[in-house]
């Protein structure tokens, strides 16, 4: 290990969390371009009422442990009233706050403290769809004919469902309403989706956008930005719902990526180009690349998350592809890579890479490969701690998915588990120690405890805080333009920024590795990395950062 590297890894130890920091230093280029984002599950993070749901007091009090692990921004799931049916993403009011959460004055504290310690808070916003309990839903079942019908996507009673569309999360996409109508539902049947071509559904959510940016939000992660428009003719689709590895491709023509969306991330771009510094990052699920990048067009999202590595298997070619095709693919349009390895809908990293020690290492080394990267990174809350997937029983299982499917697929309630923060009984979520969390938490997950971690100078947390902190010394990690190649089994990422080049080397084969290097190590992802004159020696399942000097 670099005399370097002990320096950093001794600060770590001395600084509590609990401790703030001060603002990192303005950058020339937008923030956005380059930020670590945090993403925060907010039912699972921190419950601050003790009644076993993580809400927006909860995720106050934490904000100096995420401004202490030196991210710049968190964005919060959904904290909007809701019907339940989906983890908040059937919303009931989009300019309101679940009173599980908190209300409105919650999230405006939340945002001036999170400037305070030079953080920013990005919001999710569900234009899709909406609960089936929303105001505009319930009227149109009452009576057919009313204004707000017109705003979902409903059709006359008939034997049979208007087309072959499919639920994303199992079944058919239409559902009955009591008189016998279908209505459209392309996830559960209390997210009924809307119909974008009723000019009020635009109206409405302009106005939510500077709702919240008139409370100091920096943004908004859009879900399903790929949608919102569908075939005008509800045409079949021309095969069964069938995503590929990577997204949804031409089999689902007529429900996903239709032209006219791109029409509403123009409009909402201009909303946001009225308050500086905000952006809009997009969930866009779609097989091509070059479709994904298309709504990053200097005139429409300033992102879309890339999700070709949250979905590559632990293999040197597939990774080498999901870089250097989105990094093409992006480029083309100008628009920077935000990078995903972990969300709420993923099984968890340590777990999709092998599990138990070998998962954990190659999740160690992913972090710095995804931390290298020019871009913007996005990091699930508990992946900085390594958790694996939970193990949630059958019983306790809350996931439409589940359901939908008979239990055929496990449904993502295993990495949305609460945050272990301490090794106490409850793991240090709720204030309260005898409240039972709304997800059973594992007992083993004490080792993987937050206050465990900031104690061990090797551990996880460390490795992240260490990585965050080169990260943002050296302009060529984040910042700057990267190649990438392949030997064997090593991949290495070469990105030169401020007249500095670092490599970032992953050996993701069996035996170790000889990588020939004159350069400074700067970091390592785990034990065992020798390094001499002329080359560094990396044990498998292991990432070096690299300063060519």
């Amino acid at each position: 290990m670099s005399a370097r590297l002990v320096a950093a890894g001794t600060a770590a130890a001395q600084q509590p969390w609990s401790r703030p920091v001060a603002p990192p230093a303005t950058q020339e280029q937008p923030w956005w371009r380059s930020a670590v984002v945090y993403q925060v599950y907010l039912r699972s993070f921190a419950d601050g009422n003790g009644d076993g749901i993580g809400d927006l007091a909860g995720l106050r009090a934490r904000l100096p442990y995420l401004s202490w692990l030196g991210v710049d921004a968190l964005w919060i799931n959904p904290h909007y009233p809701s019907g339940g049916a989906d983890g908040g993403y059937d919303v009931v009011d989009y300019r309101a706050v679940d009173p599980e959460y908190g209300d409105v004055s919650d999230v405006e504290a939340l945002v001036a403290d999170a400037r305070r310690l030079g953080l920013r808070v990005v919001l999710d916003v569900v234009p899709n769809h909406t609960s089936d309990r929303h105001p505009w839903f319930q009227a149109a079942l009452a009576d057919p004919d009313c204004p707000e019908a017109s705003r979902y996507h409903f059709a006359p009673p008939s034997e049979e469902p208007p087309n072959n569309w499919r639920s994303l999360f199992g079944g058919p996409a239409w559902s009955r309403t009591p008189d016998g109508r279908w209505y459209l539902h392309l996830f559960a049947p209390e997210q009924p989706d809307l119909n974008w071509r009723d000019p009020v559904v635009a109206e409405d959510f302009e106005r939510t956008l500077r709702f919240w940016l008139d409370r100091g939000v920096s943004g908004f992660r859009v879900d399903v930005a790929y949608g919102l428009y569908k075939d005008a003719g509800l045409r079949d689709n021309p095969g069964e719902y069938s995503p590929t590895l990577f997204g949804h491709g031409p089999e689902q023509a007529m429900t996903w990526n239709q032209p006219e969306v791109h029409d509403v991330w123009r409009r909402w771009r201009a909303v946001c180009d009225e308050y500086p510094d905000t952006m809009l990052v997009g969930e866009v699920c779609l097989a091509d690349l070059d479709e994904v990048a298309l709504y990053s067009r200097p005139d429409e999202l300033h992102q879309s998350l890339s999700f070709r590595l949250l979905k590559s298997a632990w293999d040197t070619p597939a990774f080498a592809e999901a870089i250097g095709s989105a990094l093409e693919a992006f480029g083309r349009v100008g628009a920077p890579v935000s990078w995903v390895l972990g969300n709420h809908d993923k099984d968890r990293m340590v777990t999709r890479f092998g599990g138990g020690g070998t998962g954990l290492a190659r999740a160690r080394a992913a972090a710095l490969l995804l931390l290298s990267l020019p871009g913007s990174a996005y990091v699930y809350a508990g992946d900085e701690l390594g958790l694996p997937q939970a193990h949630v029983p059958d019983e306790a299982k809350q996931d439409p998915i589940f359901f939908r499917s008979g239990g055929e697929r496990a449904g993502r309630d295993g990495c949305r588990v609460p945050m272990p923060w301490n090794a106490t009984t409850g793991v240090g979520f709720s204030r309260d120690r005898s409240a039972k969390p709304w997800l059973p938490v594992p007992a083993e997950w004490k080792r993987h405890a937050v206050s465990r971690q900031t104690r061990e100078s090797g551990s996880v947390l460390h490795l992240y805080r260490q990585a965050l902190a080169v990260r943002a010394e050296h302009p060529a990690l984040g910042t700057g333009e990267a190649t990438v190649s392949t030997r064997g089994h090593v991949l290495t990422v070469r990105c030169t920024g401020g007249g500095r080049t670092v490599r970032c080397v992953v050996n993701m084969g069996a035996d170790t590795a000889l990588v020939r290097s004159r350069g400074r190590v700067l970091l390592e992802s785990g034990p065992g990395v020798h390094t001499s004159a002329r080359s560094v020696a990396l044990p498998p399942d292991t990432a070096v950062w690299i300063a060519e000097d």
